[in-house]
């Protein structure tokens, strides 16, 4: 029975993946002792595989993932290939990876106790390698060099040659420590933690955590900078882009007359200072006094830059001294919404361009007439691609049917007849044509009694005399009526189109990333 559940399941996987190659575990075994419980791991393994390899194509006709449907060549192998969404490989990643990541999260605990002077010796230390390195810049290319030595060879080696345990005869002695001798412990690894352990829980907590965090951070980052880089504001982004121009050019050429040892040691100095706790207590006091004044402040301040001078006078000279003066970050932030109002200018025209339509009238057989036939985005010229292939012009039969290209809109209300004939003609060296300087501009095909076609005719070289008179030019200047012509004419048409403004709609894709 259990070699008919094996063949069954391995039928039905061949079903699914055809191109894949039968297990091992399919193929005949013979004799030999353990024969039951190894064709009913192997049944057991292959149903979890059809299993697996379900899921996979459930998933993939569900929600198509980005380039997997994608083929390579199998004679080059792709490097960069990555198995597609899997369950299983999602889980056992996910494991893996938590009983990993232990290492970072003490890193992090580490450097946080640091700038928290939780021990005021090792920040003090911190901080004067800092003041090392900024002072003396050429330091940085040693301090890898130093992290390796001191952070992890030493530890190694200490951990190798442990120092003897207190209430032992040599630390009662008091003697130093000592590394001769030969290792007397076990070399430290990291070795991954165990599932369902402590420390697989307490690194399940940490990335629980740190999740959390990134996602706060990231929208805390969408919602104070984007609005200022997107031009959802435009105003507002204008001026940051020419403040942050103009910054930019001053910065090369006064780069050079700062002191930026200084500029680091103090951009180093600064964050770990304010991180300590009688600074940090300080700090708060001082954001919740000034959260208790502000309502009382606001009720209090005029609306305008105007009224604010006003107040400001009449304090001084002693008419209002019952009036607060406002903070200098308020006065500054009105000056900026007032210059970005009164200065920025957006109300610049939209971008237009010119559209070409060619009407394509063809000349009845019957009775010599010309009939309309379509409006095509080509002139259908007699060397045109179409016309030695023999296609038919491409175009829409009625001129309300021209619609503008994607992204743009009609400017103008009504088509424009292009006089200018001559002028595209010889633009797109058109050959084979007359073209008519007056009346309705038409481009005639010219019509060689020579064989009865139309296009430009080439004679045998030398030429005969029989053979010159029917050789012509290029393109001839003719008006309406005038000789024999050819089958087709057109003539164009122009019409100014300008960009259209899109509908913001979110984007489910810059969304998620």
């Amino acid at each position: 029975m259990e070699d008919i559940a094996e063949k069954m399941a391995a039928t039905t996987e061949d079903a699914l993946t055809s191109d894949d190659a039968p297990p091992p575990s399919q193929q005949q075994r013979k004799g030999g002792h353990g024969r039951g419980e190894s064709s009913s791991s192997s049944a057991s393994h292959e149903k979890l595989s059809l299993h697996d390899k379900f899921v996979d194509k459930f998933l993939q006709k569900v929600i198509p993932i980005d380039g997997s449907a994608e083929e390579h060549n199998g004679a080059v192998p792709n490097p960069f290939e990555r198995p597609n969404f899997n369950l299983t490989i999602m889980s056992n990643n996910f494991r893996r990876f938590n009983s990993r990541i232990g290492v970072v999260f003490r890193f992090q605990d580490k450097v946080e106790a640091l700038l928290s002077w939780q021990t005021t010796s090792h920040t003090l230390s911190l901080l004067a390698v800092l003041t090392f390195v900024c002072l003396d810049p050429y330091l940085l290319a040693a301090l890898p060099i130093c992290v390796l030595v001191f952070g992890i060879l030493v530890p190694g080696f200490v951990a190798r040659h442990p120092a003897p345990p207190r209430g032992t005869l040599s630390s009662e002695q008091s003697i130093g420590y000592s590394p001769a001798g030969p290792p007397l412990a076990p070399a430290a690894t990291p070795r991954p933690a165990k599932e369902l352990s402590l420390d697989f829980v307490r690194n399940a907590r940490d990335l629980q955590n740190q999740m959390g965090d990134f996602s706060n951070g990231y929208d805390k980052v969408v919602e104070l900078l984007v609005p200022i880089a997107n031009f959802s504001n435009e105003a507002l982004s204008s001026t940051v882009f020419l403040f942050a121009f103009l910054g930019g050019i001053g910065m090369m050429l006064a780069a050079r007359f700062l002191p930026w040892r200084l500029i680091f040691l103090f951009a180093t100095w600064t964050p770990v200072v304010m991180c300590h706790p009688t600074v940090n207590k300080l700090l708060q006091e001082a954001g919740k006094k000034k959260k208790l004044a502000a309502p009382e402040q606001h009720g209090e301040e005029e609306g305008s830059a105007v009224a604010v001078a006003a107040a400001a006078a009449a304090a001084v000279g002693g008419g209002g001294g019952g009036v607060r003066v406002p903070p200098p970050e308020s006065l500054l932030k009105q000056w900026l919404d007032d210059w970005i109002a009164d200065d920025v200018i957006l109300d610049s025209p939209p971008e237009t361009r010119e559209v070409e339509i060619f009407e394509l009238q063809r000349q009845s057989a019957a009775n010599g007439e010309w009939e309309p036939w379509v409006f095509s985005p080509n002139p259908y010229d007699p060397l045109s691609q179409a016309r030695i292939t023999g296609d038919r012009p491409k175009g829409t039969r009625f001129f309300e049917d021209v619609k503008p290209p994607g992204a743009w809109e009609w400017s103008e209300k009504k088509w424009n007849l292009d006089l200018w004939s001559r002028e595209w003609v010889e633009e797109r060296i058109i050959t084979g044509v007359e073209v008519e300087t007056e009346g309705e501009r038409w481009v005639y095909d010219i019509w060689s009694d020579k064989e009865e076609r139309t296009g430009v005719i080439d004679t045998p070289e030398p030429v005969k005399s029989k053979d010159l008179a029917s050789r012509q030019t290029s393109w001839e200047e003719g008006e309406d009526g005038l000789g024999r012509r050819g089958e087709w004419r057109r003539r164009r048409w122009v019409r100014l189109v300008k960009r259209k403004a899109a509908v913001a709609t979110p984007s489910s894709d810059s969304a998620s990333r």
